[in-house]
């Protein structure tokens, strides 16, 4: 067991060394990215080349390229890096506002400041661009209507909206109108009941629809569930059904987007799994899409993570005899549909199980099934278009 000196002797020169190979992995990848070498097995970027390669998580290789794209703007800081003099999440917080002119200061503030204090430096530099302060050598400022901005989490359920001043505040006035309405039980936290009234304001907006009234709706929801858990009404805790695009759900979930809903049922295999269609017919049924995308989630290429453009590609074409079955079928997305059809690329396997991706360079990608599916087997399956 080492003494605390040694200890800390120790970890100083691991946190050095992280620091030096940092700044290398960064340089490297920078010269990665220029000759577009990742295209070679299939990556649309240096990004997703990275996280599919090193399994590192989407966010670090993001960072990495971050910094790595402008390495060339601040040489001294990347070089205080690649000697390990100072933190990668130093070089990261001050990245975005660095140039030529800027290098040496900012070299100087990242050897004093905290990490915390350089992204104050930062975010002051930004808004003094902004304000036109550097307005000879600085973009323009992108004006609030500009900068408006939706974006959705399907992960997380969650969204995050840029909006100009006047938009915000007339959401803003129309949520928390709305929130209001909602009675007051005492514990439910203002918070929850801004978000109950936007969703009543969401539902008030379908055409037909007036206030708060019931109508029904156009939105389909799909949930995969044992017939059993719409009839049990003890089955209020366990995880009995998959809800399309999200996850996991109960017993009580189960039931209550059932209610007042058109159920379509579809006959499963013995362990939850969407009819088989063989060589009757081509093009994959609309359960079978469905359970397509219940089982990879997103495109099966390995560190895709494209869900939007999606198709449901047969591994062994169909023409040749590829049947149209869950095993023969995986989601891609459009990108790498094209891929594994281009000279060169091969796809195999069994995609209930492994799916093997071989390029031009003869390296083996594999991948699996999301491991959320299966989770919950079941002998029947429906899909329910809502109407609460």
């Amino acid at each position: 067991m080492l003494s605390t000196e040694a200890r800390r002797t120790r970890l100083d020169e691991l946190f050095r060394a992280k620091a030096a190979a940092e700044g290398e992995i960064v340089e490297l990848l920078c010269e990665e990215e220029r000759t577009e070498s990742y295209r070679n097995e299939g990556a649309t970027s240096t990004e997703s080349w990275v996280v599919e390669r090193y399994g590192v998580a989407t966010a670090t290789a993001r960072a990495l390229m971050q910094v790595g794209r402008k390495a060339a703007t601040m040489p001294k800081v990347v070089g205080a890096l690649r000697a390990g003099e100072v933190s990668f999440d130093k070089v990261r917080a001050v990245a975005d506002v660095a140039t030529p002119r800027t290098d040496r200061d900012l070299l100087d503030q990242a050897r004093r400041c905290t990490v915390r204090e350089l992204a104050d430096v930062a975010r002051t530099l930004a808004e003094r661009r902004s304000a036109g302060s550097n307005a000879l050598t600085s973009p323009p400022a992108r004006s609030a209507h500009d900068s408006r901005y939706l974006r959705f989490n399907d992960t997380c359920r969650t969204m995050t909206v840029q909006l100009p001043p006047e938009a915000f505040a007339a959401t803003r006035a129309c949520v928390d109108a709305w929130a209001r309405a909602v009675p007051d039980d005492g514990e439910t936290p203002l918070d929850q009941r801004r978000c109950d009234g936007f969703v009543d304001i969401v539902r008030a907006s379908v055409p037909g629809a007036s206030g708060r009234t019931t109508t029904p709706s156009p939105y389909v929801v799909v949930a995969h569930v044992p017939l059993a858990a719409l009839v049990d009404a003890t089955k209020t805790t366990d995880l009995l059904g998959d809800l399309e695009r999200d996850g996991l759900i109960d017993g009580e979930t189960v039931r209550q987007i059932a209610c007042d809903a058109t159920l379509a049922v579809a006959v499963d295999d013995d362990v939850g799994h969407t009819m088989y269609e063989g060589r009757n017919r081509r093009f994959p049924t609309d359960a079978q899409r469905r359970e397509v995308m219940r089982r990879d989630r997103q495109c099966r290429f390995p560190g895709c993570t494209n869900v939007t453009f999606t198709d449901v590609h047969h591994i062994v074409p169909w023409k040749p005899g590829g049947g149209t079955d869950l095993p023969n079928l995986a989601l891609l997305c459009r990108h790498h549909h094209g891929v594994v059809h281009r000279k060169g690329w091969n796809m195999s396997g069994n995609a209930n199980q492994e799916l093997h991706f071989v390029g031009p360079s003869g390296r083996v990608m594999v991948s699996r099934p999301s491991p959320r599916w299966g989770s919950s087997s079941s002998s029947s399956s429906y899909s329910s278009s809502s109407s609460r």
